[in-house]
């Protein structure tokens, strides 16, 4: 019976909202050095790989290479090395670099901060589309929308993970003579209709709690025949320019303030992340992985 190849080892590394480049520092076996697969735990959405316009697969093949991954939430990488050959080695060493393109003058470097200390993995949002039915989506991204505009009929957010400081409410107006704004509704209540062919002319949303004070709605709509529309605060209101435009596109997410009411954070010097090692039990075969991760200037400037 054959053997079970190895599957290498994994090192796990959250990073935060932002851009990130993964590079292949040494590798202790220079004639045969090991790969080193970049993927992504599972779950997680809103994160792409920008490759070569030759590579296929996030994988890096030697010392010296490098790619890059582009964050739009806080999530979780996997960085798997592999033995290039059968009981090769395993040692390598990975650098996680932050890229930055700094902050407007003004501003904290603890603003970009405060945003990724919030995990949106766990924000959902649904929206009853005409036509279709139920729609949900992750955070920052389109209900409808303007590639695809369609009447929505009403919301719903989830958000099983939320910070127990936090408090995040919303209402809903709808598309009748005389009808007035639905009461707000707790996460995961469902606000508006279903099957009515009645669409929604507005929403507001309220972020309240103890941690909010870093943090603030940011929403963007679509109404018939009007502008996409962008809308940032604790409590927002999307309404189109009559108020009676029907609600064709909708995206939320949360983020940073401006930092003008952040304090700022004291700043972090990067340090060598050491990996586990599964194969203690080979010791013949070389098995270290170690992954670093550089902090930005402006995180390491007082």
């Amino acid at each position: 019976m054959p053997q079970t190849k190895s599957m290498g080892q994994t090192k796990a590394v959250d990073i935060t909202r932002g851009l990130f480049v993964i590079r292949y520092g040494a590798a202790e076996d220079e004639f045969h050095p090991p790969k080193v697969t970049v993927g992504l735990a599972t779950g997680v959405q809103d994160v792409e790989f920008v490759l070569h316009p030759d590579a296929q697969e996030p994988v890096l093949w030697k010392p010296g290479t490098s790619l890059v991954v582009r964050a739009a939430t806080p999530t979780k990488l996997q960085i798997e090395v592999t033995p290039s050959r059968e009981g090769g080695s395993m040692a390598a060493n990975v650098k996680v670099e932050q890229l930055t393109q700094g902050v407007p003058a003004g501003l904290f470097a603890g603003a970009a901060a405060a945003a990724t200390g919030l995990n949106l993995s766990g924000l959902k949002v649904l929206g009853h589309v005409a036509g279709i039915g139920d729609v949900m989506v992750g955070a920052n991204q389109w209900i409808a929308g303007p590639s695809a505009p369609s009447r929505i009929e009403g919301i719903a957010v989830n958000w099983p993970n939320k910070p127990h400081d936090l408090d995040l409410r919303y209402a809903v107006r709808i598309a009748r003579a005389q009808a007035a704004q639905s009461r707000m509704m707790e996460i995961g209540t469902y606000a508006g209709t279903r099957g009515q062919a009645v669409a929604l002319t507005g929403v507001i949303i309220e972020l309240s709690g103890t941690g909010s004070a870093n943090h603030q709605i940011c929403a963007d709509a679509a109404f018939l025949g009007s502008p996409t529309m962008r809308v940032m605060g604790k409590r927002i209101v999307l309404t189109g320019p009559t108020g009676r435009e029907p609600l064709v596109g909708f995206r939320l997410t949360l983020e940073a303030i401006n930092s003008a009411l952040v304090p700022e954070a004291k700043p972090a010097v990067a340090a060598p992340i050491s990996a586990p090692s599964p194969v203690e039990a080979a010791p013949k075969r070389a098995s270290r992985v170690r992954v670093f991760r550089s902090r930005s200037k402006e995180e390491q400037s007082p």
